[in-house]
């Protein structure tokens, strides 16, 4: 674990600050709000997390679950939203974005899996379609991570714990010619504690080239990632009670799946008289396959409900801004230009699976889809108190699906334009004052702008849905110092969408959707009354409705109200440190007329350790330290169990938390 810093800074707007290119340094011109933030590496690595995703859980407000194996992409909560394994949450790595388009399991999937929070350099956080910059799959928030260029030391650790766990890392950098060359590896076994053992078999290796600044220099990056697992599905309370299986057991215990990504990126920075220059390209592989069985035998009573999706793609994109300063009628002003696209060609399939073993194909579609988007901002300083940005972002999209039901075959495009606006007022005694509001968008699988025909049966007609679904949200807030030691942030939000998503990869069908509105709170809190101790306190609350009139009810089902964390980091450069973190996870709705509802949970992770002044570290974790008793996530749908009636039997379906889990590091620093 890494010294922790207090680097929250007032402007959020940029990428990293380490050695060599950046996607865009950050500047005090650049727009923000009150709810943007950026977090270093050391605060995201000072507390415990069981998983890599559950390391963005330092973004306040978010909730990063997981429903269904260590290898699948994490379920994210934010702003009211269920964002599912990403949708309407912009997740980046050094640039390349994470989220994919037209998936086999669900729009916007989001695989983490393959961060290293090691080499993390710093999270910036934006949330809100206030930022011309971001565009697709950022209405909700956009989380961009940046890793480190250079190590300060080697690293060399391995991690021994409860229920198999396995993890060996191996990082370090050194001087090769003009630069520095950045390698690390790692690797994970992990069997969990379910009855069926997760069986995690993780391989990841990160190797990164990089020369001179933040504003003059480049990156070059190739990582690699390979994961294989089993996995625990969600499971209906009913067939525990029965005795059918216990409270960690599953269904079906041949669930699971396999997974790869392999990535090829780069990033140049130029400064010079007539501004700032970033431009960053990457290409990458993955290939996912997944087994899940949700509703048992309420399709198939004779085989079972398993089923397969396929996603195997290349993807190919990049981003090139410019920036530059200049007066207006003497008023300092900056202008940024860019343009971003990226392009996947997409194997995408649904089958019909018994134990893994091939039954049916459902669809199966070959998918190129591409996207550009063009924005410009311009942020204003009109007084020592006073600035402005307004910005426009326009973004096209196009494609054609090659279905193997030719009647779903087809081409589609749209396009959207997304004006947007802030206002900074201040600073009067450390305090700012903050108003933002614009336009976005998020896409929808491009197979549902194509769908005819149901691919089940290939006759029932099935509505297409609009390829692009518009997004609006406003943003007040403020942001203060005022107190010594304390930095403390409010926003209050709201966001509207024209429609929830329509397309359901499970299915390969659509479905109909509602137009929706969330108004929240979030209260963010960073106390640090000595240099190494550190205190933090975020609480959000959403109210999240349909707005149009249904008899079913305007409630979102799994929007959560209340979300809160909290932490205390102890520690210096060296002798004991410690840390107790804290997250709430409050009751959802789970059907629209809010009859049925989620249980809340609050679980404790607590780490103590000890560094010795030879680079030496011994680290304690103990995740979910007072053993609650409670779920991941849970749904409410229907399945049908063995002899229960052929129509199946609504009900809750829920993955339980792990229970307590002890983990014992041994890190060598040299």
């Amino acid at each position: 674990m890494r010294n922790r810093t207090a680097a929250r800074s007032d402007s959020a707007a940029g990428g990293g600050g380490a050695t060599g290119a950046s996607r865009a340094g950050p500047s005090t011109s650049q727009p923000t709000a009150a709810s943007a933030i950026r977090i270093s590496g050391a605060e995201v690595n000072a507390v415990p997390f069981s998983r890599p995703g559950e390391a963005l859980e330092v973004v306040p407000g978010l909730i990063v679950t997981q429903h269904s194996g260590e290898g699948k992409a994490n379920q994210y909560f934010l702003r009211g939203f269920n964002l599912d394994h990403g949708t309407d949450l912009a997740i980046s790595v050094d640039g390349m974005p994470v989220n994919m388009p037209t998936h086999g399991h669900g729009q916007g999937y989001a695989d983490i899996n393959f961060l290293v929070p090691e080499l993390i350099q710093s999270i910036s956080v934006r949330k809100g379609p206030y930022f011309a910059d971001q565009g697709d799959f950022a209405s909700a928030g956009a989380v961009a991570i940046d890793y480190v260029n250079k190590l300060p030391k080697n690293i060399a650790e391995m991690t021994f714990g409860s229920f198999g766990y396995r993890r060996a890392l191996a990082a370090g950098s050194t001087a090769v010619g003009a630069g520095t060359l950045l390698t690390a590896i790692e690797a994970v076994k992990y069997d969990g504690p379910w009855q069926v053992p997760d069986d995690v078999r993780k391989l990841n290796g990160v190797m990164r080239y990089s020369q001179g600044t933040a504003t003059d220099g480049l990156t070059l990056t190739a990582m690699a990632y390979s994961n294989g697992w089993n996995s625990t599905d969600q499971v209906p309370p009913r067939a525990i009670d029965q005795g059918l299986i216990g409270r960690l057991g599953t269904l079906d215990p041949t669930d699971g799946g396999t997974s790869s990504r392999f990535s090829l990126s780069g990033n140049w920075a130029q400064s010079g008289d007539y501004g700032q220059t970033n431009v960053s390209a990457y290409v990458l592989r993955s290939d996912l396959q997944l087994f899940n069985d949700f509703t048992y035998f309420l399709d198939n009573p004779v085989n079972g409900d398993q089923f397969s999706q396929l996603d195997r793609r290349t993807v190919g994109g990049f981003d090139a801004r410019h920036a530059f300063d200049w007066r207006f009628a003497g008023i300092e002003t900056q202008t940024r230009v860019g343009v971003q696209s990226r392009y996947d060609d997409i194997h995408v399939g649904l089958f019909k699976t018994e134990q893994r073993e091939w039954l049916s194909t459902v669809r199966d579609d070959r998918v190129q889809e591409g996207n550009v988007g063009l924005w410009t901002d311009t942020t204003t300083r009109w007084t020592n108190w006073l600035r402005t940005t307004v910005g426009i972002r326009e973004d096209f999209f196009a494609g054609h699906v090659f279905s193997d039901t030719p009647q779903n075959s087809g081409n589609a495009q749209a396009s959207m334009a997304s004006p947007k606006a802030g206002i900074v007022l201040g600073p009067w005694y450390k305090t700012e004052f903050y108003g933002n509001a614009g336009y976005g968008l998020h896409s929808n699988d491009i197979r549902g702008a194509t769908i005819t025909v149901d691919p089940n049966d290939k006759t029932t007609p099935l509505e297409r849905v609009p390829l692009l679904v518009r997004s609006r949200g406003a943003e007040l807030g403020i942001r203060t110092k005022a107190v010594e030691g304390v930095t403390s942030s409010l926003a209050v939000f709201v966001l509207d969408f024209d429609s929830e998503l329509l397309f359901v990869g499970d299915a390969g069908t659509t479905e109909p959707s509602r137009p929706s509105r969330r108004v929240g709170v979030e209260w963010t809190n960073q106390y640090k009354p000595l240099p190494w101790l550190t205190v933090d306190l975020n609480v959000a609350y959403t109210r999240a409705r349909f707005t149009d009139f249904d008899p079913a009810g305007d409630r979102i089902p799994g929007a959560p109200a209340w979300v809160a964390s909290g932490a205390i980091t102890l520690g210096g450069g060296t002798g004991w440190f410690g840390a107790l973190k804290a997250r709430y996870f409050g009751p959802r709705p789970l059907i629209e007329d809010d009859s049925v509802r989620s249980l809340q949970s609050l679980i404790f992770n607590a780490r103590a350790g000890y560094r010795f002044d030879n680079g030496l570290r011994v680290q304690l974790d103990v995740l979910n330290l007072f053993n609650a008793q409670t779920n991941q996530i849970e749904y409410y749908y229907l399945s049908r169990l063995p002899g229960e009636p052929i129509d199946g039997v609504a009900d809750r379906h829920v993955h339980p938390a792990e229970p307590r889990a002890v983990r014992l590091t041994v890190a060598a620093r040299f």
